[in-house]
């Protein structure tokens, strides 16, 4: 099946007039997520961003206007039974819907369906049982080993095996939560003892998150071929990292209430479909760095993401004084991953592990190798040793009480109409708020 159709065209425009030239949700993106409107959790339904409404699928399903086939799923409130469905009825509904958004004929009976943005509530978009995050940005996975080992940064195995690890689904939230900072034992370098307190080194990590879609079943392996088609869609993804907890706790068995406190995710979930005209190939891989292995070696020719990501940063005197957000970092996640996504559901699933629509996976810190794209301050800052001054005067080595950090991502290629995923943000509260 071609992984491009008409609802690519890049000429398709909507009869929702907000959504031409949309920057981040024309018609050509459509994603999916789950709102409500009266804030409350019996109000929950699926939704898809276009220009600057929603269409209520939830109430679309009961008209005749989609396939009976996808009702039941659609009419819930959260995503996993949809993703569920697999690639297939997902690269249907959206051909389905784009018809219906572009076609003047269809706009008397698709309108009362339309909810405007300012309207809404946004909620995660699916019950997220299991939440796995993974370290396969290598610039970041480099520069943060120089800063402990400056000789062999990267660890034997990481070029072998996409590492990750089990995170907590329960404290994923979606963006806008507050970030309260995190207690825990810290140590420092001189001390003969931990002390337990709030945490002084707050940090925050670009990521990508990705939805599982037809999942598995235990004690049967995802083939590489096939991972592509288990993927329901990407998210952004803000892995709020306690840096001093993490250097005390993480040996030997890595992260735990350094990171367990809050992880946030954007509320839309861009699917595949919308991406295709984005995917490139994977980076070539250095001169003597092996070959994956063969359960890894991915046939498909664009396997990297053409994601641009950015990270900026607003603290309390600069709100107080009106001044623009801090570009912290911009970057491109396709030059910043050593594995792809494939390659990371492939392995987590090698073992026979079985995915679930609606988990989450993580990819791990994305920086480039440019300064520029660095994807926390645990780099930006060189783990303190540099400080980045403000337009304010303040400095910042890690977060402070106040602060606020806003992750975005945009696509844009030649040929193609530019989409967006929107936005990940959340402000740091001190104990007690």
């Amino acid at each position: 099946m071609s992984a491009f159709d008409d609802s690519h065209d890049p000429k398709r425009i909507s009869w929702v007039e907000s959504a031409n030239g949309h920057p981040l949700f024309p018609i050509q993106n459509l994603p999916f997520g789950v709102f409500s409107t009266d804030r409350q959790e019996a109000d929950k339904r699926i939704g898809v961003a276009i220009g600057e409404s929603i269409l209520d699928l939830k109430s679309l399903a009961k008209s005749a206007l989609l396939d009976e086939h996808w009702r039941l799923a659609l009419s819930l409130p959260a995503l996993n039974a949809w993703f569920g469905h697999g690639l297939g009825d997902a690269r249907a509904l959206r051909l389905r819907l784009s018809e219906l958004l572009s076609d003047p004929q269809a706009k008397a009976k698709v309108e009362e369906h339309l909810v405007p943005v300012t309207e809404a509530t946004m909620h995660l978009p699916a019950h997220i049982g299991d939440y796995t995050d993974f370290y396969v940005g290598i610039h970041h996975a480099t520069n943060v080993g120089k800063q402990f080992r400056p000789e062999n940064p990267l660890l034997p195995n990481y070029k072998y095996v996409p590492i990750g690890y089990h995170g907590r689904a329960s404290s994923v939230r979606v963006s806008g939560t507050p970030v309260v900072r995190p207690m825990g034992q810290r140590k420092a370098p001189d001390a003969d003892a931990p002390e337990y307190g709030p945490s002084r080194r707050l940090d925050y990590e670009l990521e990508l998150g990705i939805f599982i879609g037809k999942g598995n079943a235990l004690g049967e392996p995802i083939p590489i071929g096939e991972a592509a088609g288990h993927i329901a869609g990407y998210c952004l993804l803000n892995d709020w990292s306690a840096r001093d907890l993490q250097a005390w706790e993480y040996q030997p068995l890595g992260p735990f209430l350094a990171k367990n406190f809050l992880t946030s995710i954007s509320p839309w979930v861009v699917t595949p479909q919308a991406l295709a005209p984005f995917m490139r190939p994977m980076p070539p891989r250095p001169e003597g760095d092996p070959a994956p292995l063969a359960y890894l070696a991915d046939p498909a020719e664009r396997g990297a993401l053409g994601i641009r990501l950015e990270t900026v940063l607003v603290t309390q005197q600069m709100r107080d004084r009106s001044l623009p957000p801090y570009v912290l970092s911009e970057g491109e996640a396709a030059s910043a991953m050593y594995w792809s996504a494939a390659q990371i559901v492939t392995h987590h699933a090698s073992n026979g592990c079985n995915l679930q629509p609606g988990d989450l996976i993580g990819t791990g810190t994305l920086s480039t190798d440019d300064p520029r794209g660095l994807g926390s301050l645990l780099e930006i800052s060189q783990g303190g040793k540099a400080p980045i001054t403000l337009p304010s005067g303040e400095t910042r080595s890690f977060l402070e009480d106040g602060d606020e950090l806003t992750l975005s991502a945009r696509c844009e290629a030649p040929g193609a109409v530019p989409i967006g995923f929107g936005w990940v943000s959340g402000r740091v509260e001190g104990l007690g708020g």
